[in-house]
């Protein structure tokens, strides 16, 4: 994807109990880093015991590592342990939960990531339910004048795409529609999502 022009590679960790499903660890983030990629990487934890995860990570070579605020014990001490290991630090919140749950921790954050999809499953469609939260985060950190960045992650595609990025989001996280793509160019699905962002 990187050589397609994918500006950073997004991991999706879970832990079949958190959510649903079983992925990767952070051996597979160290051997990318091994392997010579310089590339961020964006670590999403969707799973319990996220400190002992976040050290691994870390140590792995993650860029940004992001958690679900009902996944810590202590959301605010799992914030600081991500900025400690040298990475910029993010909360995760679903469709249904309410930013409210953010509020004491906006300070705190380099990232959000606002979920268009329930985690856990590939290939789920964009809820377009999630616009009015990106238009209140941007109001949030706009007010607050924080450089907090919002990524959306979720049936992101290119009907899609711009008006994501309309509402306030900096970034997007493409899975799906960059890998069923119909004649498997990913070199041009990635400038058509980057194309509708502007």
């Amino acid at each position: 994807m990187l050589s397609a022009g994918a500006d950073w590679l997004h991991f999706d960790v879970m832990d079949n109990v958190f959510v649903p499903n079983l992925t990767f660890g952070p051996l597979v983030c160290q051997a990318l880093r091994n392997y010579g990629i310089t590339a961020p990487i964006d670590v999403h934890l969707m799973t319990f015991r996220v400190d002992h995860l976040i050290n691994e990570f870390a140590k792995a070579g993650a860029t940004h590592i992001s958690f679900h605020a009902q996944s810590s014990l202590d959301v605010y001490k799992s914030i600081q342990l991500i900025k400690a290991q040298g990475c910029k630090a993010g909360l995760v919140v679903n469709p249904e939960v309410n930013l409210d749950t953010v509020s004491p921790f906006w300070e705190e954050l380099d990232l959000i990531t606002l979920m268009s999809v329930n985690p856990g499953f590939a290939g789920q469609k964009f809820m377009s339910s999630v616009l009015p939260t990106i238009q209140q985060a941007k109001q949030i950190i706009a007010e607050r004048k924080l450089t907090t960045s919002i990524i959306v992650d979720g049936g992101i595609n290119i009907d899609n795409a711009g008006l994501v990025t309309a509402s306030g989001a900096n970034s997007i996280v493409a899975g799906s529609s960059i890998f069923n793509f119909a004649n498997k160019n990913y070199h041009e699905i990635i400038n058509l999502l980057r194309n509708k962002m502007k």
